[in-house]
């Protein structure tokens, strides 16, 4: 089945949407500790916090982790990197499937992190959730995005598989 032009740039739109959303968020929590726009210090990031809050299926291995320090630190390096990279990836095209999978793996960990089981007004959630939240919806939207191989739609991706196919067969690695 052959996509059409609007298909292709829906697709390609989605994946890049998702990416901005990913890329600033790893951006924005490798900035700080930062200055809010009254001049006031704001605070590095921190999993700690979310760690320690974790009430889904995996809320006791996030509760252990949370009281080590040196766990919690690689973490709070780790997940801004990965959020970047996913987001860079997504955004340009480039290690699209790649992307995608350390995309899925984050949102996945998120959400099984909290199921949304009550239905009912949370402190600090932006809504009343039953099953279905934020990060639920982007897992699919990702899920589709790497289905549908957008790398190879447009992007870098399909600039480097281009390239391979037009090489020569002498001149390509073994």
């Amino acid at each position: 089945m052959r996509l059409t032009a609007h298909q292709e740039f829906s697709l390609v739109a989605l994946r890049t949407l998702v990416g901005w959303h990913f890329a600033y968020e790893g951006f924005y929590k490798l900035m700080l500790p930062g200055w809010s726009r009254t001049g006031e210090r704001i605070a590095a990031w921190s999993a700690e916090g979310y760690l320690k809050a974790a009430s889904g299926p995996f809320a006791a291995p996030f509760h252990a982790i949370a009281a080590h320090a040196a766990l919690v630190h690689a973490i709070d390096v780790a997940v801004p990197i990965a959020l970047l990279f996913a987001g860079l990836s997504l955004m340009l095209g480039a290690f699209t499937q790649s992307g995608c999978a350390v995309a899925m793996a984050l949102l996945a960990t998120f959400y099984l992190s909290a199921l949304p089981l009550s239905g009912m007004p949370q402190p600090s959630a932006e809504g009343e959730y039953l099953l279905v939240n934020k990060n639920l919806i982007e897992l699919a939207a990702v899920g589709v995005v790497m289905a549908f191989r957008t790398g190879l739609i447009a992007g870098l991706d399909l600039l480097w598989t281009r390239r391979r196919i037009a090489a020569p067969a002498h001149a390509r690695p073994v």
